[in-house]
């Protein structure tokens, strides 16, 4: 029977029922009901339950709420031993009034009884008729779940369940359901202790150094008994009474157990502040691999022989774990994170996760199926993470680049260093220093996935499509404004480094270089443009005294053209093939258009002994331009003969003949134009009359002269607008 006494009241005298003495039961397990005496038919029980409302505050533990809210069952005695009984009783309630010896002896004796209760793994309880010979009461039997006697708890836990059943069965509480009611809940709360305290052992079984099997095992058996109790009987309804009887679900518990275990063993591993350390996510994972490691091989070689098999305790761990892993990898990927730690969350889900070192260790081979676990990172995720790292290797690339750029301007272009040379080539580290960046990471992007080891060069073309343009612009920017002789030695240096890259990329990496290619080709004519410029900008000025009296005077203006023109050319022939050869052909067209250009301008008439003497020097210039590109190794004799036309028809005596050398010059120079050709003759002093006859046939000469695309010369050459001789 139970009895209740209220913490904030006077004790209230409270008749004791006692028990008949117990026999030995069937099955530790089901203790027997205790049998009620009839001289103590009619006794009165009062709730124990604190009524005042301070009882209400929120406990400050769970130990210490449950203590204020259960119930306390009395010891039921047999009417033979009622005296001994009721002086043992007081003895009990008395204790702290008692001498220490007496009490010594008294924990002596029942700390002897809990050793003497021994438990093997199929749950068999030697010291169980003891335990329900002496019923307990509500605190102790929470005192032993406390301590974690688990079986010796639920088997009194069990006697009291079976006790309300009874006494439910027998409509005992009709009268008084709020008594039926307090029992059930202490019973409950009784149940939820063990969970707490399964929960509880789980969670601090891998922090021990050593395990403790005893332990694991008695709460198995606790589990097992539990299942067996109420193998037969449903889930509980919706009401509180329901519970009574019903399936505690004990096992569902230490599943959740594991699962919280595991997430807080992931959390537990320390995460360094990245003020403190660049590499502070790569350390974190380190030592999650480690101590992950350590408690998967703990779980596999000391706590799954205290489960049977039907535990599965290896795959329900492993399980937890990863998913423990999986959240708080997910939870790292929350933090704006940088290309280094990118990298480093990839290597450690690809190759650290599943390796030797881990999942993969040969201990654990037998139990890990990595087959039937999940992708430790959802698709979404996993398919983000990779776009985060490409996206953040493109801004790692281009900043590399920048800073190529800034390296250059400060070490080579302001202190005015000489180019490397490679033989006859002009050289620059530029290539090299970029492939062996590319191909860094390439390889360890390839370590992780081969899809990113192709992203990798896919992401290096394109940055290097957007830096060759950007270098190129930066560079002839710094020298506009600057008359500085390493411009063009720079300038060769550079189209070679970018070539050369090109190649290195397309045999080395074997990467897809046709875009890149046409931004290279595109480049390599903006650069050519650029020497043309500089060239045109030195050479301008002598140019304009072409034809005029000073030039027929003497011949140090050809001189000094041709003397800037050969300084420029002599860097150009330090180009790779072939284009050296164009670099070289483009100058060369250059002086001879720039020639033509001046030498048909608009001017006063010239007598004949005049324009015998101006078409003779022409024709001496023209040769001596020859032979200078070809010392230089222009290969572009086409242009050689443009200046010898035009000189013939000026100096010309025989009218005649000059329809000869127009027809000459149609046939070799398609594009020359008839403006081209009347402002020869207008040179030459013919009237319009005779240049109108000359030049009507010009139209019939080119509709027969084959056009040819990569000769072009007078179609760059725009005609004077107005012809006047005088």
């Amino acid at each position: 029977m139970w009895s209740y006494s209220s913490t904030f009241r006077k004790p209230v005298t409270t008749k004791v029922r006692y028990l008949i003495p117990m026999k030995k039961m069937a099955s530790p397990a089901e203790p027997a009901s205790p049998v009620k005496s009839t001289e103590d038919e009619g006794t009165d029980s009062v709730s124990e339950l604190n009524t005042s409302p301070l009882n209400n505050l929120e406990a400050k533990s769970p130990e210490s709420a449950l203590k204020k809210m259960l119930s306390f069952r009395r010891s039921k005695r047999s009417p033979a031993k009622d005296k001994a009984s009721e002086d043992s009783g007081t003895l009990r309630r008395n204790k702290g009034l008692l001498p220490k010896v007496f009490q010594k002896k008294e924990e002596d004796s029942s700390a002897k009884n809990m050793t003497d209760t021994s438990v093997n793994k199929s749950g068999e309880n030697k010291g169980a008729e003891s335990i329900q010979q002496q019923p307990l009461s509500v605190m102790e039997i929470n005192e032993l779940i406390q301590k974690k006697q688990l079986l010796e708890a639920y088997a009194s836990i069990r006697c009291l369940e079976k006790e309300v059943i009874s006494e439910k069965e027998a409509k005992k509480y009709e009268d008084n359901p709020i008594e039926y009611a307090r029992k059930v809940k202490d019973v409950d709360m009784l149940c939820n202790s063990v969970a707490n305290s399964i929960k509880s052992i789980v969670e601090e079984t891998l922090d021990q150094f050593n395990i403790d099997e005893s332990l694991l095992t008695s709460m198995v058996t606790v589990i097992s008994k539990e299942e067996a109790a109420h193998a037969d009987v449903q889930s509980p309804g919706s009401s509180e009474s329901d519970w009574v009887g019903r399936p505690r679900k004990w096992r569902d518990v230490w599943k959740e157990a594991v699962r919280g275990s595991a997430e807080k063993r992931v959390r537990k591993v320390s995460i360094s502040l990245k003020e403190d350390n660049d590499s502070w996510l790569a350390i974190h994972l380190g030592f999650l691999r480690k101590y992950v490691s350590e408690d998967l091989l703990k779980i596999k070689q000391s706590v799954q022989k205290c489960y049977p098999d039907d535990y599965k305790v290896c795959g329900r761990y492993f399980e937890s774990f990863h998913s423990a892993i999986s959240s708080h990898l997910q939870d790292l990927l929350q933090r704006p994170l940088e290309f280094n730690e990118l990298y480093a969350l990839l290597d450690w889900v690809v190759n650290t996760y599943y390796s030797e070192t881990l999942l993969g260790h040969p201990d654990l081979q037998a139990e890990v199926k990595t087959e039937n676990l999940p992708q430790l990172l959802p698709s979404e995720t996993w398919d983000k993470l990779k776009k985060d790292y490409k996206d953040s290797l493109a801004e790692k690339i281009k900043h590399y680049l920048d800073n190529i750029l800034k390296l250059e301007t400060r070490e080579k272009w302001k202190e005015e260093k000489q180019p490397e040379t490679s033989q006859t080539e002009y050289d620059s580290s530029l290539s090299l220093d970029i492939q062996t960046f590319i191909g860094q990471h390439k390889n360890e992007s390839g370590k992780i996935l081969e899809s990113l080891e192709t992203a990798t060069l896919e992401v290096s073309i394109r940055e290097l499509r957007e830096f060759i343009p950007r270098f190129r612009k930066a560079f002839v920017e710094w020298y506009k404004e600057r008359e500085d002789s390493l411009f063009v030695p720079y300038l060769v240096a550079y189209v070679n480094s970018f070539r050369d890259l090109m190649r290195g990329l397309q045999t080395t990496f074997n990467a897809d270089t046709t875009e890149l290619e046409n931004v290279l080709t595109d480049v390599t004519m903006s650069f050519r443009k650029d020497v043309l410029d500089k060239l045109k900008q030195k050479t301008q000025t002598p140019f304009k005294k072409i034809l005029t009296n000073a030039w027929m005077l003497n011949s140090e203006i050809l001189d000094s053209i041709m003397s800037t023109t050969v300084q420029f050319c002599q860097h150009l022939k330090h180009l790779e093939q072939p284009v050296d050869k164009d670099f070289l052909g483009a100058a060369h067209k250059y002086v001879v258009r720039e020639y033509i250009t001046q030498a048909i301008k608009p001017r006063k008439r010239m007598k004949r002994a005049k324009r015998e003497e101006v078409g003779k020097k022409m024709k001496e210039e023209a040769t001596v331009i020859r032979n200078s590109f070809k010392e230089l190794g222009s290969n572009v004799d086409w242009l050689n003969s443009a200046i010898h036309y035009i000189a013939n028809i000026i100096s010309e005596k025989n009218r005649h003949k000059i329809k000869d050398y127009i027809e000459e010059i149609c046939q070799a120079y398609p594009d020359v134009r008839k403006e081209h050709i009347e402002a020869v003759l207008t040179c030459r002093g013919l009237n319009r009359n005779k240049k109108k006859s000359i030049i009507r046939k010009i139209d019939k000469l080119q509709e027969n002269a084959e056009s040819m695309a990569d000769r072009t010369l007078f179609a760059e050459i725009d005609p004077p607008t107005l012809v006047t001789c005088f």
